[in-house]
């Protein structure tokens, strides 16, 4: 039963996630920890955590991690783990790939037309929105401690986001020197 709601949630995903894999993420939370409570928000996180530093698309690095967690944490073994992880990746794929076999012939012969370029024109701000909530949605006591509950380790995380926001768009640091170099300083300091 699990396979088959993993495949529903992740083809639902995969449909209507526009904006690339930040953009999912927002609905992989949505449905994974909050619907089906397959995770747990902490357990989401460290999926997005180890998403981002794998190589691929991390709205499909998501869904893999997810399938595997969700099915092993509902008390099958390992190897259906690993199916759930290929079924969860399958199925947020599979969207995508039919839409962009039907979608190229029709742009193809249509890209120039005004009417697809103002649906284009529409949907970005649509992709901002989301972006925005994918971040919003992240922002939580899991990740950033509380300053009720410790506020040494919720200072530490609130000086880190800014660290890294500033040291993006301000100094343009490479990503991946900004997540070594806040890993190092959280394994530091707390």
């Amino acid at each position: 039963m699990i396979f088959l709601q993993l495949f529903i949630t992740f083809f639902q995903i995969g449909l209507f996630g526009f904006g690339g894999g930040y953009a999912m993420l927002s609905m992989i939370q949505s449905d994974v920890v909050y619907n089906h409570h397959w995770l747990t928000a902490g357990q989401f996180t460290d999926i997005v955590a180890v998403s981002q530093m794998t190589p691929g698309p991390i709205g499909i690095n998501s869904a893999t991690y997810v399938g595997y967690t969700a099915v092993v944490n509902a008390g099958y073994p390992t190897w259906a783990g690993i199916l759930g992880s290929c079924m969860a990746t399958m199925s947020v794929i599979l969207p995508s790939l039919i839409l962009m076999i039907i979608i190229s012939r029709f742009l193809m012969r249509y890209h120039s037309h005004p009417v697809v370029r103002d649906v284009f024109q529409g949907l970005r701000p649509a992709v901002v929105g989301l972006l925005a909530a994918a971040a919003l949605l992240l922002c939580t006591a899991d990740n950033f401690g509380s300053p009720s509950e410790d506020s040494w380790q919720f200072g530490i995380s609130i000086g880190l986001f800014a660290f890294t926001f500033i040291g993006q768009h301000t100094y343009h640091i490479n990503p991946i020197r900004l997540i070594l170099m806040c890993g190092a300083a959280g394994l530091l300091l707390l």
